[in-house]
């Protein structure tokens, strides 16, 4: 693996194309929080004062649709993930998907489970995670991480 290399894209490639399993040892992700909000860039005039001029940064809003679907497919079939995902994974994913219903909180944690059993594949076994998160979906991705990590 190449050292001292900034990955640019979608985390989810990256951790799949460039990260052999058990090469990591640290891990802080501060993902969206699944706000539901828009959030600008607020630019400053040479003053320092702020300027009407703004520049949409990202949108943290989650949308059920067929990148959420496949993500979800990925997760609970494992002819489709050949195993590589926990089965307390592929139940939590299916007991959320009963539960809350294709919904933008799904979308959201699908997305993030299927990240998460990425970077515990990366994870080493020394090694340590810190993920930042809110109130929004911090129960959901409390009981995912377990699933993921173990209890």
């Amino acid at each position: 693996m190449q050292t001292n290399v900034l990955y640019y894209g979608d985390n989810l490639d990256m951790l799949r194309r460039y990260m052999p399993g058990e090469s990591v040892d640290l891990v802080y992700l501060d993902p969206p929080f699944n706000s539901n909000a828009s959030y600008n860039v607020i630019f400053k005039d040479e003053s320092g004062n702020r300027s009407d001029a703004q520049l949409l940064a990202f949108d943290d809003t989650w949308h059920w649709g067929p990148d959420a679907e496949r993500q979800f497919l990925y997760l609970t079939n494992n002819t489709y993930n050949e195993g590589r995902v926990p089965s307390e994974v592929t139940a939590l994913v299916g007991a959320f998907h009963s539960g809350i219903r294709p919904s933008p909180m799904l979308a959201y944690l699908v997305e993030m489970a299927v990240r998460l059993v990425e970077l515990h594949r990366v994870l080493k076994p020394t090694g340590s995670l810190y993920l930042h998160c809110d109130p929004t979906a911090s129960a959901y991705l409390k009981v995912l991480l377990e699933a993921v990590f173990g209890p």
